[in-house]
């Protein structure tokens, strides 16, 4: 086939245009549909064909757990973790709709933890001399910033952990390097070297926050999982068949309990 030939996407069937292509492993995607894939994955191009049609399935049943969802708590700033307390399930999300957006929904037991990460920059600050040059100050002087980064580590057949910004860019603090404050709540500190505004109670609301949301997830990754009322099925999955869970809809080995191997579900 020449380079220019039409392609059709394998799943809808359409025509992709020329810069539409989104090559798989074994074959060809139409950006809409792919759009339709997790936010957070990250290996299509490394998936076959059959790969990505599990995850379609997958996140066309998701629509259902996100229809069903009621926040019952909400943290972060503009990128959040929403969660349901009374079904013991959560999502991070930065849309408004997100019916639309259809953001993963997970359970308590998919989450193993989070991690903190501010990256320190600095700015050197300089004085004009007599002849109007720019040189520095004695002992130097520095303005200095931050960002602010949580990154949700989870179990699930098709993304490993949901990292985003909570800081929404850097925040500026002044000649004050903030590092200190934060080292007892399990943030990790990358110092490196650029900023801008100043504004330190920025700083303390993306420590408070970032905390907060790192002891949900641990609180959820320690918790016991609920027995829910259900009718027990006639006969426990075979463990050596992959089958999709009712639960989360993720295509799973079941263990020797006949559970989902992602949230734990009966199957």
């Amino acid at each position: 086939m020449g380079l220019f030939d039409k392609k059709f996407c394998d799943f809808c069937g359409d025509k992709i245009g020329l810069l539409g292509n989104r090559k798989l492993e074994d074959g060809n995607m139409c950006k809409n549909c792919a759009s339709k894939l997790s936010p957070w994955f990250s290996e299509r191009r490394h998936s076959t064909k059959s790969d990505i049609q599990a995850q379609l399935d997958y996140r066309e049943k998701n629509r259902e757990q996100v229809a069903a969802f009621h926040a019952t708590k909400t943290l972060g700033k503009r990128t959040k973790l929403l969660i349901d307390e009374d079904a013991r399930k959560f999502m991070v999300t930065s849309a408004s709709d997100i019916q639309s957006a259809n953001p993963d929904v997970l359970d308590y037991s998919q989450a193993l933890g989070c991690d903190l990460d501010i990256q320190e920059d600095r700015d050197e600050i300089k004085q004009e001399n007599a002849d109007g040059t720019s040189v520095s100050y004695n002992p130097p002087r520095y303005e200095y910033s931050y960002s602010f980064r949580v990154t949700i580590r989870v179990k699930n057949p098709y993304f490993d952990d949901m990292s985003f910004d909570l800081s929404d860019g850097y925040i500026t603090t002044g000649e004050s390097p903030m590092t200190p404050a934060v080292q007892n709540d399990g943030w990790n500190v990358h110092k490196s070297g650029s900023s801008d505004g100043y504004d330190p109670d920025k700083y303390y609301e993306c420590v408070k926050i970032g905390n907060e949301i790192k002891k949900a997830i641990e609180g959820m990754a320690g918790s016991a999982p609920v027995e829910e009322n259900k009718e027990p099925s006639a006969q426990p999955a075979p463990t050596g068949e992959k089958v999709n869970c009712p639960s989360c809809g993720a295509a799973t080995f079941p263990d020797q309990n006949g559970c989902c191997e992602y949230c734990g579900s009966k199957l």
